[in-house]
């Protein structure tokens, strides 16, 4: 698994000729010194990485939720910065004028409030007694109090500091508050600011007398001035994460284990707490040591829960466990890892990394920033990808996927086919476990045309789908009831369906063929199937006979390239789609789309519907099954986006890759999107795509916000003054605006977004669960 460099362990190193010391115990006159805990292993560091719950889409692996989007004041940064210099150039002004005596009446106001023997006669007679002089410094204290107020919620400081200080990460934040306090403790005790006098002469002389005692006076006197510097001190420090920087600063020693054995997942509590201790303690050990890797977790894992509460099941488990430890339970092919990974996967969760959602609009603010994932929870609706040739979809959609259904093949969890062209190998021949190469004289498998069932009328009914079923002037019943009437005898007879050439022979109504067969029925005695075959020859050469389009299509199979596959004979390997119901198998079947790009398109389309038939009439369901089509053009039908739409309920899901919304017959467009529940827009999709999509996710409501701008008039001389310096700081004209905020309904995405705004290497991604949870489509970031 790749980790990166997280789990590298640390590098110690010793000098040359030393001696290291013998272990025992420290001396008996020093302490015991704690030992750090242990480095975690990679796997039980992935395995005790949180997952909390998510909405569909989110990478789930360490997640953190996002915390709630901050309230955003209207103004700009610029304005907000003019503001509040302004307003401090102003409260500055005001308290000059004030302290040097230039505002006329200023001590009326204490006057009315005082006893009048404490002033001087006249208007402006100042204080007479010592009581007035110590209240004029406790009036100075108040007004400057109320200044300082007064003009920080004028210019809007809270707000300043907030955005420029409180949002910035440490250390910047805590130097950037202590530089603010040490100014503010600066002007306070060169008594520039009016804080020290006002508190000293509010409190009682008897305090800081001391009843005549010059300790007592003395030590309370310190304690007054502590007091002033802490409550001085206090908003910076809640401003600056003081505290935290602290700790953040300490906190240099390793997180501690578990305090309770059975709250950690890699000693598998699940096997202490049902007594199997044996095995709990040698997958503890296999985890711990490294040797275990996450698809032996899981795999193991799986096999426990299938074990159930069966004590011979699990004294099996056990057993095998002792046996064979970290390696127990290896799939079939004995792999234990694909020979390379490119993406991210958590297969505890199934999950598989494929980007990140862009931080901005027109994402929600709850979603940037946060891993994209997909998994069998939301494939199980199916996913349809539609990009031009270059945007991504093999490199940034398909090999991700793959790898990880690849991977929980090996952990027994599901079954994958992979149907690409020739020479299109996402991750290697070594990550299949069957490898068909349709043309290729080297392969070791054929591929079979009826699926591997013995039911001539299912065998049919998929072949006419592969055949003629992408034909509107083909009617696939009608053809799958003439293959029924011919193959259906031919198996009466030989006990196996017949070959590409010998199908062929009857569909064209060879006469020398058909008579053998009715020969070999009469001879059998199989006289209802011997009528069958009568009705067809009478039906052979009228205007609905579909005999001759179908033995069109199957001439394009009836090749030399082709010679060696689709044999049914008994020395034939051909490989059926219904292995994949009972085995987590790992499948690639490639195309010859460069030669034979008719006949491929043919065994794309047979596939898909072969694929179909088997995931929905299967009885076990516990593996998910899932087919990729690298390129899906022309391979669907009427019947098989019908058939897309019943995967949900069959644990089972398709992937289907199109260059175009147009590589799909116009009359599939709309029920194709309705089908699959999960979309991919790529970048570089056209208007007309993007239509489609626009009308598959519909509309929401939005609240709109429209700003009309009326520019002030003033009349006054003052008035236009102050505009005016206000326009020479600002650098616009004073302006009302008049806000209008409605709620309207408007498309996600519009067509001419999704063809112009989706940057290269990114992709709008909307995703459907089994359980018929919805996450809206998103711009993706697929480039990490």
């Amino acid at each position: 698994m790749n980790t990166g460099d997280r789990h590298d362990g640390a590098h110690t190193t010793r000098a040359a000729g030393s001696v290291p010391r013998p272990a025992g115990p420290p001396p008996p006159d020093l302490p015991p010194v704690p030992q750090a805990a242990p480095p975690l292993s990679p796997v039980e560091d992935w395995l005790t990485t949180p997952r909390p719950p998510a909405e569909p889409g989110y990478w789930r692996l360490g997640h953190r939720p996002r915390p709630e989007q901050p309230e955003q004041d209207g103004a700009s940064d610029r304005s907000l910065l003019v503001g509040a210099v302004i307003s401090l150039l102003s409260g500055l002004l005001i308290w000059s004028l004030w302290w040097n005596n230039y505002i006329p009446y200023w001590l009326v106001p204490m006057k009315l409030v005082t006893p009048g023997d404490w002033w001087n006669a006249g208007m402006y007679g100042g204080p007479r007694t010592p009581e007035a002089a110590e209240g004029v410094v406790v009036y100075t204290g108040i007004f400057g109090a109320l200044l300082i107020y007064w003009f920080g919620r004028l210019g809007n400081w809270t707000e300043v500091f907030r955005r420029f200080v409180r949002s910035r990460e440490q250390p910047f934040r805590a130097l950037t508050a202590a530089s603010l306090a040490f100014l503010v403790q600066v002007l306070v005790w060169t008594r520039n600011l009016p804080v020290l006098d006002p508190v000293l002469i509010l409190l009682p002389d008897a305090w800081l007398g001391g009843g005549g005692n010059r300790l007592v006076a003395t030590l309370v006197s310190y304690a007054v001035y502590a007091g002033i510097t802490v409550a001085l001190l206090w908003p910076f420090a809640r401003m600056g994460g003081w505290a935290g920087a602290v700790r953040r600063t300490g906190a240099t020693q390793p997180p501690p284990l578990p305090t309770h054995p059975a709250a950690d997942p890699a000693r598998w509590p699940e096997l202490r707490a049902a007594g199997e201790r044996e095995a709990a303690d040698l997958l503890t050990a296999e985890v711990r040591g490294g040797r275990m890797n996450d698809v032996d977790l899981v795999r193991i894992k799986r096999a426990w829960a299938a074990a159930g509460d069966d004590p011979e099941r699990r004294a099996l488990f056990a057993a095998t466990v002792l046996r064979d430890g970290a390696a127990a339970f290896t799939h079939p092919s004995g792999a234990r890892d694909l020979p390379r990974r490119t993406a991210r996967h958590d297969l505890l969760t199934g999950q598989v990394r494929v980007g990140h959602y862009v931080d901005g609009d027109p994402n929600p603010y709850r979603r940037g920033g946060a891993g994209t994932a997909l998994e069998p929870a939301v494939l199980g609706t199916s996913l349809l990808a539609v990009g031009p040739p270059g945007a991504g979809k093999t490199d940034r959609l398909t090999v991700p996927v793959v790898e990880s259904l690849a991977l929980q093949a090996l952990a027994g969890k599901c079954s994958v086919i992979v149907v690409c062209a020739a020479g299109a190998d996402p991750l290697g021949v070594g990550a299949y476990d069957v490898v068909v190469k349709v043309g290729d004289p080297g392969s070791v498998h054929d591929l079979d045309l009826y699926g591997g069932t013995t039911d001539a009328e299912a065998a049919s009914t998929v072949l006419a789908e592969g055949l003629v079923g992408d034909l509107d002037a083909a009617d696939t019943g009608r053809a799958a009831t003439a293959l029924a009437q011919l193959i259906g005898p031919y198996r009466e007879v030989h006990g196996r369906f017949p070959g590409v050439p010998e199908l062929y022979e009857l569909l064209r109504g060879d006469p020398a063929a058909l008579q053998r067969l009715a020969a070999e029925l009469d001879a059998a005695g199989a006289s209802a199937m011997l009528r069958d075959l009568f009705s067809r020859v009478r039906q052979m050469g009228t205007a609905a006979d579909p005999c001759p389009a179908l033995a069109d299509r199957l001439a394009l199979l009836d090749r030399p390239a082709f010679a060696d596959f689709f044999d049914t004979s008994p020395s034939a390997r051909p490989f059926s789609l219904r292995a994949l119901q009972h085995h987590p198998m790992r499948v690639r079947v490639e195309l010859p789309e460069r030669g034979h790009a008719e006949a491929s398109r043919l065994l794309a389309r047979l596939l898909l519907a072969q694929f179909l038939l088997s995931v929905t009439t299967r009885a076990d369901r516990s593996l998910f099954s899932c087919l990729v089509l690298d390129d899906a053009t022309a391979t669907l039908t009427p019947e098989t986006v019908r058939g897309v739409s019943r995967l949900r309920s069959a644990h089972a899901g398709v992937v289907l890759n199109l260059r175009t919304v147009d590589d799909v017959p116009e009359p599939l467009h709309i029920p194709l999107l309705g089908a699959v529940g999960c979309h991919m827009a790529f970048s570089g999709v056209s208007t007309w795509d993007g239509r489609r999509f626009t009308e598959a996710w519909g509309t929401e409501w939005v609240e709109t916000r429209e700003v009309a701008q009326h520019t002030v008039f003033a009349h006054q001389p003052l008035t236009r003054a102050l505009h005016a310096l206000r326009k020479l700081v600002t650098g616009k004209a004073v302006v009302t605006n008049a806000v209008t905020i409605k709620k309207v309904e408007r498309e996600r995405w519009s067509a001419s977004e999704l063809a112009r705004g989706v940057p290269a290497g990114h992709a709008v991604l909307s995703l459907t669960t089994v359980r018929g949870e919805h996450a809206p489509p998103l711009l993706v970031d697929l480039r990490d």
